[in-house]
């Protein structure tokens, strides 16, 4: 009987939360228009869902841009912070981000910039190797962030 008044305390103190995530539609922010670029791309930049923000895959630009693979985390971290600011958050509202490199050996450039983005404690992350990335890129980033209780 007493777990059965536990469960119903629970459930009861959850059923907000659960309808007024329910009732909230999701919010897409586009992707901002690029020189040169005249169809927009088959996605949204990122998607507001109750009181997160999922951030869509973004590129450093690729290899046409060139540079060091710290110029190209400096452009896709630059990148992740718009996106991220776009949406009405810092990059410390960030919970989660998962980064694609094609050459590991970027590992580090990538961390030693990646750190001053924040100046909090960092959000969860995955940092994974893959053979090949749109335009020849060297890394793409995605993110998910969460609007913080007030």
């Amino acid at each position: 009987m007493k777990s059965k008044a536990i469960f119903l305390t629970a459930a009861l103190s959850l059923a907000p939360l659960a309808a007024s995530a329910a009732d909230a539609s999701p919010t897409h922010l586009p992707v901002p228009p690029r020189p040169g670029v005249t169809v927009a791309p088959p996605f949204s930049a990122a998607v507001w869902a109750g009181n997160t923000l999922y951030i869509s895959g973004m590129t450093d630009g690729g290899a046409a841009l060139g540079g060091t693979p710290g110029d190209a985390a400096k452009r896709v971290l630059d990148s992740l912070k718009r996106a991220v600011e776009a949406g009405g958050l810092t990059m410390d509202d960030l919970t989660w981000v998962q980064v694609f490199s094609s050459d590991l050996a970027d590992y580090q450039a990538f961390n030693d910039l990646y750190r001053t983005y924040f100046k909090g404690p960092l959000p969860a992350r995955a940092y994974l190797g893959v053979d090949h990335l749109l335009g020849n890129a060297r890394f793409e980033i995605m993110g998910i962030a969460a609007r913080r209780p007030k």
